[in-house]
């Protein structure tokens, strides 16, 4: 059984200007702004303004220029981290956890950006 929105869930009070945050670039559709408990030199967090729970339901519904603006928005965040490849940082690592066994915990769609160093085995041995 799906889930339905929590309007009250973190980030859509960060987004509703109900939390503040260390917000590092905001789009017309997209936030994103610094982890307040970081597992690296540079995690962020990127989130649509939309409310989609989940990176499946982000690509099945959101409109082009929502998914596009996003894309950008996570692409411009890491060159201005320095952690793009792509213009010569060292890499990064983008995750997004989904529902109970991707151990998701706030129930708004959003991808950790990763970096500033090796980030070592992408999951434990199964």
């Amino acid at each position: 059984m799906a889930q339905s929105y929590d309007p009250n869930n973190v980030f859509a009070r960060i987004l509703r200007g109900e939390i503040p945050n260390d917000t590092v670039l905001e789009t017309p559709h997209t936030l994103v702004f610094r982890d307040i408990t970081p597992k690296a030199p540079v995690h962020l967090l990127a989130i649509p303004k939309g409310a989609y729970m989940t990176v499946d339901e982000f690509y099945a519904r959101a409109s082009d220029a929502e998914i596009l603006d996003f894309t950008r928005a996570v692409a411009r965040v890491c060159e201005i981290t320095g952690i793009a490849a792509s213009v010569g940082g060292n890499g990064f690592r983008a995750i997004s956890n989904a529902g109970a066994d991707g151990m998701q915990e706030v129930p708004h769609f959003h991808l950790h950006i990763l970096g500033g160093r090796p980030m070592g085995a992408l999951v434990e041995p199964a």
